[in-house]
């Protein structure tokens, strides 16, 4: 079959033609003023434009992961990257690459979890019972739920609400967030509480608005982006260069053998 040179990068996305710029079928110049950065994140990655009510739900949830400071360590390399010299694009992308699995992935990770949680046809406390178990016999941590440094942490609450206040109004189902809330309740049961975190909030927020799980991945680094981009632009203001992981006159922990000598030649 022949295929022309159009056809080796056709895209249903981007419809590009001189004095043209069509998005999803939408004449750019009609999109500008008349969506809101959501609307237009939710078009180009689903293809249709959400109700507003919809967008103000994807928006909570672009604003509650913008920033965890320089603790967090994609914040952290794209400061030492900026005071390295590097330029902001560059010092962003390296703060990007380092959002994989353990540091960035929660949120796909638990959404995962909250779909497996819906197929398995038990009423969501069982199911939940069923998985907490299953984690803690292979002493695996659950997704989405549990901080290193907030007892609670305060992104939860809003984000919950929001999402209830989106179930009563007939907005999304609530089958993710009966399941997210049947899971916080099994992980308070125990002798150490494990409350839920940002990614089991947005994680929940994102199942009831039909995005996929690599979506919501895709989804937390262009929220944690903005944070990446003013901690870069802040380093590169200050006259400090080349910042390390630590501060001066503190070394790393040497572990390795003690001093040596070679052996003498033959």
């Amino acid at each position: 079959m022949s295929e022309s040179v159009g056809d080796w990068w056709s895209t249903a996305i981007t419809d590009i033609q001189p004095g043209v710029i069509r998005l999803r079928g939408y004449a750019v110049q009609d999109l500008i003023g008349a969506v809101s950065y959501p609307q237009m994140v939710w078009l180009m990655t689903r293809g249709e434009l959400p109700s507003e009510a919809e967008a103000k739900l994807l928006e909570l949830t672009l604003v509650a992961a913008v920033d965890h400071g320089p603790q967090a360590p994609s914040i952290a390399a794209a400061r030492m990257a900026a005071s390295c010299g590097l330029d902001l694009n560059n010092s962003m992308a390296t703060g990007v690459n380092l959002l994989g699995d353990v540091h960035g992935g929660a949120g796909q990770q638990c959404l995962e979890v909250l779909l497996r949680l819906r197929e398995s046809g038990e009423s969501p406390e069982d199911a939940a019972r069923a998985l907490v178990a299953d984690y803690k016999q292979r002493k695996a941590f659950i997704p989405g739920f549990g901080h290193r440094w907030h007892p609670r942490d305060p992104r939860r609450d809003p984000l919950i609400a929001a999402l209830q206040q989106a179930v009563e109004a007939g907005v999304v189902s609530g089958v993710f967030l009966e399941l997210v809330l049947a899971l916080e309740k099994v992980l308070a049961e125990g002798t150490k509480p494990v409350p839920m975190n940002v990614d089991g909030a947005t994680a929940a927020i994102y199942a009831e608005l039909g995005f996929a799980p690599e979506l919501a991945r895709g989804l937390f680094v262009l929220s944690r982006s903005v944070g990446l981009l003013a901690h870069a632009w802040e380093q590169q203001q200050e006259p400090a260069r080349i910042k390390g992981p630590l501060p001066k006159g503190i070394n790393p922990t040497y572990t390795g053998p003690s001093p040596r000598s070679l052996p003498d030649p033959a």
